[in-house]
């Protein structure tokens, strides 16, 4: 298991330097705790060399960017959290910046992700993770295997419980199968599944074989988030992991693979203002976005927009009360 190093991260690139204005920190040795710690990991496992620097990398940049765009001042009302960003609390976020990639030692960055992932753990923090691709959960749950059990929250249209892609086992595809394998992760809510992905007969099997609730979109639609949420036991821990793709191509049309029909704003809002009151929320991360594919930024300003009721409702939940 790799240590906590300085070195595994690098500060954000250029224009808003952290997300929603937090502060940036290069080395969380520096802090005695911390609140909330947002971490970008761009790399994930790629299934070929063309993979290793897809658009998909840029998406933490591009996400910090739209800062401004989704909250133009945080001492300012938001209607969708009741009030300023932080309620006029003491809360310290800070942004640990990018998991450092190289590309002769692939891999070597999900280590560094999880040894980051544990340090932010270690001083209390709340991870907020900005992908990269969906592979990229795999090594953030790793590093939280003395929190179990963990309830796996999923906001996807597909389901990423294939066993291997060229070989690759800790791919895009796989997150949920390898969650599932994790002796802390506990049930597994899948929502907004819908169209034709990478899935086969031999996944959906699997899946249900593990118990996993398979909620497709139609579902959500018909019946409610609130329907959904109160088939998730109360006062557990809960992971949510959130694929752009899962969204409503209309709000998030900057992903490699759009399907219409998907999780509306709302159904997600509610979903993830639900999770934060019904127990703890243990960390959450945005995944599958590709910048080059955005219209007018607004796939980043959603995602800014999803950790703004996540960090404003958890504030007000009373998670960071000292």
């Amino acid at each position: 298991m790799s240590e906590y190093k300085p070195e595994l991260t690098t500060a954000p690139k250029h224009g808003h330097k952290s997300l929603l204005y937090s502060e940036v920190v290069s080395d969380l040795n520096s802090l005695d705790s911390v609140d909330i710690a947002v971490l970008g990991i761009p790399y994930g496992s790629p299934y070929s060399i063309d993979d290793v620097t897809c658009d998909q990398t840029n998406a933490p940049t591009a996400v910090r960017q739209a800062s401004d765009r989704a909250v133009r001042s945080i001492e300012r009302y938001d209607f969708d959290i009741g009030g300023p960003l932080m309620d006029n609390q003491p809360i310290r976020m800070v942004d640990c910046g990018d998991i450092v990639g190289d590309a002769r030692a692939l891999g070597g960055h999900y280590a560094a992700a999880e040894a980051v992932i544990r340090k932010i753990l270690s001083l209390g923090g709340l991870p907020l993770v900005i992908g990269g691709d969906h592979g990229v959960p795999i090594p953030v749950l790793r590093a939280m295997d003395s929190m179990g059990p963990i309830t796996l929250v999923q906001i996807d249209a597909h389901l990423d419980w294939r066993q291997e892609v060229n070989g690759v086992t800790d791919g895009l595809s796989s997150p949920i199968r390898r969650a599932s394998e994790m002796e802390h992760i506990g049930e597994i809510f899948q929502i907004g599944l819908r169209a034709n992905g990478s899935a086969r007969q031999e996944e959906v099997d699997a899946a249900l074989a593990y118990g996993s609730h398979l909620i497709t979109a139609d579902e959500l639609h018909d019946v409610g988030a609130e329907a959904i949420l109160s088939r998730i036991p109360d006062g557990g821990n809960y992971y949510l992991t959130l694929d752009a793709d899962g969204i409503d191509p209309t709000i998030m049309p900057a992903v490699a693979g759009p399907a219409l029909g998907g999780v509306t704003y709302s159904e997600a809002r509610k979903i993830i203002q639900g999770l934060v009151k019904k127990g703890r929320v243990v960390g959450m991360d945005i995944v599958e976005i590709t910048p080059k594919k955005d219209l007018n930024g607004i796939t980043a300003i959603t995602a800014c927009r999803f950790f703004v009721n996540l960090i404003g409702t958890a504030v007000r939940a009373g998670y960071f009360k000292k």
